[in-house]
């Protein structure tokens, strides 16, 4: 097996990144009614998934720039949206701008909490938002009938973001009803973005989800743009309206894989 890079790996080029999602969605969503229902999580308004968005990148700035081990004082400071929708813009650039300010004040190897189990900290963290700025913005993009782009090497970097979250020990143990359903004795489903280099097998095992970065035979391959492959993975678009994607092999498996993927959507 061959390991295949996935994306930009540093801090600094995901928090740019980060900084330049959140920009476009500040503007899309900037005065625009709170009610608007968010048809890609279903339970949310605009309003929720502006307060999400915003408040999650602050807390991460605590954490990473206070060099929390331990989370409960960033969760206990939690800063919700503006009220009033004409100050949201500026409230989500602003969040953006203090999370990317927070990364550059540590080290990579700085010990922060992380969810994951990997003790990973700064660099998991760094993934994770750019991870949710781009998911969250699809979010956007449907609530408000926008049309959403993303590079092929950013939407590789938020693939990787979202398999690896997904398949971390710390989700494994903290989402039983995902462990349980996840179990498998060896199945295995290739994803394969076909615009940058970014491949991922990830082995269904009894006891987790192994994840590895390489090019191998599998028992179901997904191969497409990095951006569908994106949105099908994260259940922001549905498989039927993925024309980049192809599927070969056994289609049951990645239908049931997406099921069990619902993270926010719920």
């Amino acid at each position: 097996m061959t390991h295949i890079p996935q994306g930009p790996t540093d801090a600094s080029t995901f928090l740019k990144a980060v900084v330049a999602q959140t920009s476009t969605l500040a503007a899309w969503v900037d005065g625009k009614d709170a009610t608007i229902p968010v048809p890609t999580t279903p339970k949310w308004t605009l309003a929720d998934l502006v307060d999400h968005i915003g408040a999650t990148q602050r807390m991460v700035a605590m954490l990473v720039g206070e060099r929390m081990t331990e989370p409960s004082s960033a969760f206990a400071r939690y800063v919700p949206a503006p009220t009033d929708s004409t100050q949201w813009g500026a409230w989500l650039t602003d969040a953006a701008a203090e999370a990317e300010q927070a990364f550059a004040s540590v080290a990579a190897d700085t010990p922060v909490w992380d969810p994951s189990g990997a003790a990973a900290g700064v660099a998991f963290w760094s993934r994770r938002l750019l991870g949710e700025a781009c998911v969250h913005r699809a979010d956007a993009a449907a609530a408000l009938g926008m049309r959403y782009e993303l590079t092929p090497e950013i939407a590789v970097a938020a693939v990787e973001d979202w398999l690896d979250t997904m398949t971390s020990r710390g989700y494994w143990e903290n989402r039983p009803d995902f462990a349980d359903a996840m179990r498998g004795d060896g199945q295995t489903l290739h994803f394969h973005a076909t615009d940058a280099p970014g491949e991922w097998l990830a082995r269904r095992e009894p006891d987790r989800v192994a994840l590895e970065r390489t090019h191998a035979e599998a028992d179901i391959t997904v191969s497409g743009s990095a951006t569908e492959l994106l949105l099908v993975i994260s259940r922001r678009r549905p498989l039927s309206a993925a024309s980049t994607l192809e599927l070969q092999g056994d289609r049951a498996l990645f239908t049931h894989w997406i099921e069990h993927m619902d993270w926010v959507t719920d």
